[in-house]
């Protein structure tokens, strides 16, 4: 496959693979808010609206650092009882909550449901917890759509939690069955023997990975084949991961961020904003070495997004439901889509696939979308959607298209930074995109926001954000 996307790269008009090379990081933050542009509205006969109320997060922190002695569960509740401030929402009128996470803490599977008797929510609240890799959050969203849409609830809270700072490490295999078998033993005896059969090898732990378990290959060796599959050089990576470090630091400066909340982290100092935003330069970028595809890879450390702590949660209602409790909501949740496709040579692709399929059941084109918010996994991932929905032949060939998607417009797209800089925490991403879109449009008079997202197991996401009346 990596020959024939060569092939689709060198069949790119030279106007198309300029346009995706010219990654300025110095486009400019948008005007202040303005009213939108008037277009057709996606309400459709005989189904309800949906809307986003509001959204908060905890700020998004480097795994190890500030958040390092917490559990998940603390993050969640952070973010749920932040959500209920923000909003003043009576918490006896949510009628269920959802939450996305990845790596599940096994003191707190349904992480949801802890997390919501922690920040107060009543007993008879529903809480479940959904796992669909880094779109768990898009998950737990669109799972409160459903329930709205269907009419079993008018009030759900959505979000999603990731913490990278304790991630369970197992024992082997072989020591996990003596350990079942030595609490199995009735006497000293039967214990001695069971003991006695440990060897030093099973005392080897199991690592964790962000890998495949169908491949057994790491996401960044994955990002790293795949830019080079759509040559995506070094240099376009670092230019794209400085871009989005520059906007993201912008954005930070100018309070565009506000669905951030300030954490008192518990014996430490409160927390009000990302810390992982870092503006390089790219010769201090060009010393970093290959971080997988060793010695001649081109993804690195500064050019993929990094391990993050964080939470997030946000107010989805009926419009009615919304207007009859006084709120004046921040956008419609429209028309979305899931995809999937080969997790071996396309695990990263989602976007590009999910774009065309979101817009075509919303009845809407490219043009139409005002504001883009891709999930950034790796700069090189980013760039190699952006190839790939330029191309005539990669949407004839692999998408059985009969024309390319097009690449969105680099003025429009993440123009407040993105997961490369704010940081990723895997299950909680979803939400921030969401809210992103949502401010974004308000601040710079767009109508409709597309957001999309790739996961690991080869899936995608996107949906389409629409601007409430001002």
């Amino acid at each position: 496959m990596a020959f024939m996307l060569r092939g689709s790269v060198r069949l790119l008009p030279r106007t198309s693979r300029l346009a995706i090379r010219s990654v300025s990081c110095s486009a400019p933050l948008q005007s202040p808010a303005v009213q939108p542009k008037s277009k057709k509205t996606l309400a459709k006969p005989g189904v309800k609206n949906v809307v986003v109320v509001d959204g908060v997060r905890t700020p998004f922190l480097l795994s190890g650092t500030t958040y390092a002695d917490l559990m998940p569960h603390d993050l969640a509740r952070t973010a749920l009882q932040g959500l209920l401030n923000r909003t003043n929402i009576p918490r006896e009128v949510v009628d269920y909550i959802v939450y996305g996470t990845v790596i599940q803490e096994v003191k707190t599977s349904n992480v949801a449901r802890e997390a919501a008797l922690g920040a107060g929510f009543s007993d008879k609240t529903p809480a479940h917890t959904v796992t669909m890799a880094c779109i768990s959050s898009n998950q737990a969203m669109t799972t409160a759509v459903g329930l709205i849409a269907s009419g079993q609830c008018d009030v759900v809270v959505a979000g999603g939690v990731e913490f990278m700072s304790d991630v369970p490490i197992r024992h082997s295999r072989k020591m996990r069955k003596t350990m079942l078998s030595l609490s199995k033993a009735k006497t000293l005896g039967q214990r001695l023997t069971v003991l006695s059969g440990i060897r030093p090898n099973y005392l080897a732990p199991e690592l964790p990975a962000v890998a495949e378990f169908s491949t057994s290959e790491t996401m960044g060796h994955s990002a790293d084949r795949l830019a080079a599959s759509f040559a995506v050089s070094r240099v376009e990576q670092d230019e794209y991961a400085l871009r989005s470090h520059t906007l993201a630091k912008k954005a930070q400066d100018a309070g565009h961020l506000s669905d951030i909340i300030p954490y008192k982290v518990p014996g430490k100092d409160t927390v009000d904003k990302d810390n992982g935003i870092r503006p390089s330069s790219m010769e201090q970028m060009a010393k970093l070495k290959p971080a997988f595809v060793k010695p001649y890879g081109t993804v690195t450390a500064a050019n993929s997004s990094f391990l993050t702590d964080g939470a997030s949660a946000v107010l989805i209602m009926s419009e009615e439901k919304a207007l009859a409790l006084g709120y004046k909501p921040k956008a419609y949740l429209r028309d979305f889509v899931f995809v999937s496709q080969d997790p071996k040579d396309q695990l990263l692709l989602g976007p590009t696939y999910a774009t065309p399929k979101v817009l075509e059941r919303a009845g809407l084109s490219l043009a139409d979308i005002d504001v883009f918010e891709f999930h950034e996994a790796f700069a090189g991932q980013i760039l190699s959607n952006l190839k790939a929905m330029e191309s005539e032949w990669f949407a004839q060939n692999y998408m059985g298209r009969k024309t390319k998607v097009g690449a969105p417009a680099l003025d429009k797209f993440n123009t407040w930074g993105g997961s490369l800089s704010l940081g990723h925490p895997f299950g909680a991403t979803g939400c921030r995109l969401v809210m992103a879109a949502a401010h974004r449009l308000k601040k710079e008079g767009g109508q409709y926001g597309l957001v999309a997202a790739c996961a690991a197991g080869g899936q995608g996401h996107g949906m389409i954000v629409e601007a409430y009346p001002q």
